[in-house]
């Protein structure tokens, strides 16, 4: 199987190395998320320029553009020969609760891949202190997300 990481706090963000960190054991992953912060972006998209994509020395690709940008690119241009069968975006630097999701880039990310016709999912934490941010327990339940088909059916409470 493979996977798209992707995320909207940028692609050096601790959230975004766990993920790949995690996931990179039980799966195929590709990491393309946006070249800085772009929280707050929401599902907006890149119109009025070309978009640059850069790749890293770690093997993750950066856009110059916002969330909805990466993950459209990755599965459109980055992934032709290996197409994701899922999407995760995260895991996000702060909560995304209530309307939070309304303008969320971690949101839109999954949204995004969704919308290309992908299983997705965003992942979020709550703490914004060193002390409260809780990366390793959105870490492990992508886990759950990548191994089990089921997880994706609505049979995830069984956990």
């Amino acid at each position: 199987m493979t996977l798209l990481i992707s995320n909207d706090d940028g692609v050096t963000a601790p959230g975004l190395k766990l993920l790949h960190q995690v996931l990179m054991p039980i799966m195929t992953c590709k990491v393309v998320a946006p070249d800085n912060d772009c929280s707050g972006a929401g599902s907006s998209i890149t119109l009025g320029r070309p978009l640059r994509i850069k790749k890293h020395d770690n093997g993750f690709f950066s856009v110059d553009g916002t969330p909805t940008d990466a993950v459209h690119l990755a599965i459109n241009c980055l992934m032709d020969d290996d197409l994701p069968e899922r999407v995760i975006s995260g895991i996000n630097y702060g909560a995304n609760l209530g309307d939070d999701v309304l303008y969320s880039g971690t949101v839109a990310a999954a949204m995004e891949g969704r919308f290309m016709a992908k299983t997705a999912i965003a992942l979020s934490s709550c703490g914004k202190t060193e002390k409260n941010k809780h990366y390793g327990s959105g870490a492990g339940r992508s886990a759950l997300y990548g191994r089990d088909p089921g997880f994706t059916q609505g049979n995830h409470f069984k956990y």
